[in-house]
């Protein structure tokens, strides 16, 4: 297979009057990234409830108001065991979608170590009923209710870490939704100073990344939950570096390479696009980093590069976060990289990336970005672009509605011009001239600004006549 040290085009110096607009752009383009990464760690998740348990009559536990006493003997009854105690539990995770009734809990003696200590108990319905309720928990919209989780997290962890690489079924269940839990404490308001650091020094880490292959006996549930552990830990700076350390970046982009591979032949698994989605945002977390040269030695595969532009394909329609997600982590990667901007081209990639300009919802944008950074390496590059087409493109991005698109659109502009003459005769034929002079008139002043340097600067021949 073709490696990406393979080629390294050299990029050439550029000392024109647009440099500010893309050194302004690199600023921007930085701040982007970090200010996504942090978004993604208020996104929690809920697991969907069993419809089957649900059909037929309201169940009482949901339709009644839990007093203190009532809540007490129903604890006290799962606390005891015996014959009604799966039954107990299946009651109380229905009460506790009730915040009032998670206070309550919370408050109750002992309450979070009953439910954990079940996890390892011998009936696997039992610790998967307890599991879920500790989700409803750990998942609550109280600030108080997720704190109470918090020191059941060490006891979590070790639980995760001691599971097999093969589970029976009933077991699987309850790691994955012990899994789920320790994602959703991943996210809680101090996890950065009380539980990244247990997670981290616990080995946990390594666990997950050697679990991330789903085994197709099993599914891809456990598989999807440690993607969502890894996601969440690589958001935080502390975390990140450690991650790529241990291989991180390699194993998600291996995974994400044979799971494009498996949706451009058509042989994937129902919902396998929910575990392409916290890989994609481990590696775009990972890549948008400060320890990018050490996430570059793990990435030799040019593979990585066509999975991702098949999946942003494949998912365009069905799933548009997930395509836009894609061309994310391929924008991580060719940012301020002559390597990966030369992989774009070599792999004749650019013809896929145009096909999305259309498309609205953060993906044409996502593409653009992705352009710049691979005309922005120099002359060679923006002459190669022109030559897969581009031009034609951007005359109908330009007449786009969206400020954002036209904006990207005019600083890739502005390079393929500067590259050659030929570029600007190409434009200026097309009727691309005509859409930059009716820019003077934009009520934006960013637009005007752009469109009268391009004229001046670049069709001096059009602006005169």
């Amino acid at each position: 297979m073709w490696r990406l040290n393979a080629v390294r085009h050299k990029a050439r110096g550029r000392n024109t009057a647009g440099e500010e607009f893309r050194l302004k752009r690199r600023e921007q383009e930085r701040e982007f990234r970090q200010a996504r990464k942090d978004q993604q760690l208020v996104s929690k998740r809920l697991i969907e409830e069993d419809e089957e348990e649900d059909e037929g009559a309201m169940d009482t536990a949901d339709s009644k108001l839990w007093k203190d006493q009532e809540l007490v003997e129903l604890l006290q009854g799962v606390q005891h065991g015996g014959e009604k105690r799966a039954s107990n539990l299946r009651t109380l995770r229905k009460v506790l979608r009730s915040p009032e009734a998670q206070l309550i809990l919370i408050g109750l003696e002992n309450s979070m170590q009953v439910l954990v200590g079940l996890l390892s108990g011998s009936s696997a319905q039992c610790q998967l009923e307890a599991a879920h309720c500790v989700h409803q928990l750990s998942s609550s919209t109280c600030a108080r209710v997720g704190a109470a989780c918090l020191p059941a997290t060490p006891y979590l962890i070790t639980y995760l870490s001691g599971q097999n690489a093969k589970f029976t079924r009933p077991n699987l269940a309850v790691v994955e939704a012990v899994g789920f839990i320790v994602a959703q404490l991943l996210q809680a308001k101090d996890a950065s100073e009380k539980i990244i650091p247990l997670v981290m020094s616990s080995g946990l880490t390594l666990h997950l990344l050697a679990a991330l292959q789903p085994q197709p006996e099993y599914g891809m549930g456990a598989a999807i939950e440690y993607a969502w552990c890894l996601h969440y830990l690589a958001c935080c700076d502390k975390a990140s570096e450690a991650l790529i350390s241990q291989g991180a970046v390699s194993q998600c982009s291996s995974l994400l390479i044979t799971l494009g591979g498996a949706v451009a032949t058509g042989n994937t698994e129902e919902g396998i696009e929910l575990l392409i989605w916290p890989l994609l945002r481990c590696v775009g977390n990972l890549l948008a980093g400060s320890a990018l040269e050490c996430c570059a030695s793990q990435l030799t595969d040019s593979r990585l590069l066509a999975a991702l532009c098949i999946l942003a394909q494949t998912f365009l329609q069905p799933h548009p976060g997930l395509a836009r997600e894609s061309l994310w982590v391929l924008n991580n990667l060719t940012v301020d990289s002559s390597v990966f901007s030369s992989a774009v081209l070599y792999l004749s990639l650019v013809p896929s990336l145009i096909q999305l300009l259309p498309f609205s919802k953060g993906i044409n944008t996502m593409v653009l970005q992705v352009l710049a950074n691979v005309a922005y390496q120099g002359t060679e590059y923006c002459v190669q672009l022109t030559h897969s087409g581009l031009l034609p493109a951007l005359c109908a991005t330009l007449k786009m509605a969206d400020p954002a698109v036209v904006t990207l659109s005019l600083e890739v502009l502005c390079m393929l011009l500067a590259s050659s003459s030929q570029a600007a005769e190409e434009f200026v034929r097309l009727g691309g001239s005509a859409a930059l002079e009716a820019m003077r008139y934009n009520s934006q002043d960013e637009l005007r600004l752009r469109a009268s340097y391009l004229l001046e600067h670049h069709l001096p021949a059009y602006s005169q006549s």
